[in-house]
């Protein structure tokens, strides 16, 4: 069973295992795969249209696949490796351990955003941004961008404690835990992180930025914990509604895979920490 561990108590055999992988993928060409099928998501998602991986009740089990179809790639280059989490109530600031130089590298330059430091950094050449917005071709973070500090533990227990998963209208509009914790109401905890890192991570090719699965390991892991808190609140809507995914629909761009199937993360998968 995959064991996810908060990225604080990775040791350096296990940092620098993920850092392979994630390079051999990128190498590969799978890596970006992943950066395609998110942007692809996030130019469709809208709020009065089709929308499956975000503005939506989807937007949790839609990436929980997500991760679970990326952590399956990095375990076929390397069996030992698990997706972390980065729990951003703890590790706040641009000199958390997770962006030293021997894991994924810190801030980027003043001047261009540019990404000087660690494995992904531009002078290595091993991280190139084919799948982008703009003609930069190297990562990029602006840490403490946005005017916002990231999400405190007591704004995290708030939505925690939000009992309804989703309602009308079922988009950024709305209503209830999803919302709430994907970011377009209330105190905003995902976006905000997204925001908070800058650089690609502010954009649809997100995914380009490692950080990017250890932050979406957290939201999946703040769902589980939901979950546990509020075990007679269903995944909303449960029947057919228009433009999103209710409990048996379809998810795409995959066949056949429902949230009703994604609900236990149990099946595939524990956290160090319940």
């Amino acid at each position: 069973m995959t064991v996810r561990k908060n990225q604080a108590n990775l040791t350096a055999d296990e940092k620098r295992r993920l850092v392979a992988a994630l390079l051999e993928l990128k190498r590969s060409g799978r890596y970006d795969d992943f950066v395609r099928i998110h942007n692809d998501f996030i130019v469709g998602d809208t709020d009065n249209g089709e929308r499956t991986g975000h503005r939506s009740p989807s937007f949790l089990p839609w990436h929980r696949r997500f991760l679970l179809e990326f952590e399956a790639a990095l375990q076929e280059v390397d069996a030992s490796v698990a997706l972390p989490y980065w729990d951003w109530t703890t590790d706040r600031t641009p000199r958390a351990s997770l962006w030293a130089p021997d894991f994924l590298g810190g801030t980027g330059r003043s001047l261009d955003g540019r990404v000087m430091d660690g494995p992904f950094a531009a002078s290595t050449g091993n991280w190139p941004i084919n799948i982008r917005v703009d003609g930069r071709t190297y990562l990029r973070r602006s840490l403490g961008s946005g005017g916002r500090p990231l999400p405190t533990r007591a704004e995290v227990e708030s939505v925690l404690a939000i009992e309804t998963y989703d309602m009308p209208p079922w988009n950024s509009g709305s209503d209830g835990f999803r919302n709430h914790l994907e970011g377009w109401r209330g105190v905003n905890l995902h976006n905000r992180v997204h925001v908070w890192v800058g650089g690609q991570m502010a954009t649809g090719v997100s995914p380009n930025d490692p950080v990017f699965w250890l932050h979406h390991a957290y939201v999946d892991k703040l769902w589980s914990q939901w979950q546990r808190r509020h075990p007679n609140s269903p995944y909303l809507p449960a029947t057919g509604t228009p433009n999103v995914v209710h409990l048996n629909g379809t998810m795409k761009p995959w066949n056949n895979v429902r949230p009703a199937e994604l609900l236990d993360h149990t099946r595939h998968y524990t956290f160090d920490v319940a």
